[in-house]
């Protein structure tokens, strides 16, 4: 943060928010002409503090509704083990977090599916299939009380 002055860090929580802000809106809302907003805006992209835009999608309207935190704990830690299920976990669709943890458990993922059902049949048929699981235990979201993608800065 130490090369982010406090326009770049205003740049960055505007953008957050809505990332469909042009520059020239942004601009708009500093005071500053569009040109040297874009430059910082792309000097951010570059640098790797703006990874990537995307929209942030219902998940009730998607028909996605039920949210489970499913904490994975491993029979075996060895770094082949731990990477083989890095890499199988990546071609889950359902799972949308994956953390590897230290704790009592390994991993943590936070699954959508559209009910019990489909999220039953995603532990029988894909998760249960990843070699090493020991132990899965799943609670699900009753209510979303804070959800969000912006970071505090």
């Amino acid at each position: 943060m130490e090369n982010l002055d406090e326009t770049d860090i205003t740049i960055l929580r505007i953008l957050q928010n809505d990332s469909k802000k042009t520059a020239k809106e942004i601009a708009k809302i500093l005071n500053l002409t569009p040109s040297p907003v874009y430059e910082r805006i792309r000097r951010l992209e570059n640098q790797g503090f703006i990874k990537k835009y995307v929209a942030i999608l219902d998940k009730k309207l998607l028909d996605r509704s039920v949210t489970t935190i499913c904490q994975v704990s491993m029979r075996y830690h060895s770094e082949a083990f731990i990477e083989k299920f890095e890499e199988q976990i990546q071609n889950l669709d359902e799972v949308q977090e994956c953390y590897h943890m230290a704790g009592q458990v390994d991993f943590i993922l936070k699954i959508n599916t559209k009910g019990l059902e489909d999220y039953h049949n995603f532990v029988k048929y894909k998760l249960s299939k990843i070699e090493n699981i020991g132990v899965l235990n799943s609670t699900f979201v009753l209510k979303d009380i804070k959800n969000s993608s912006e970071f505090y800065i």
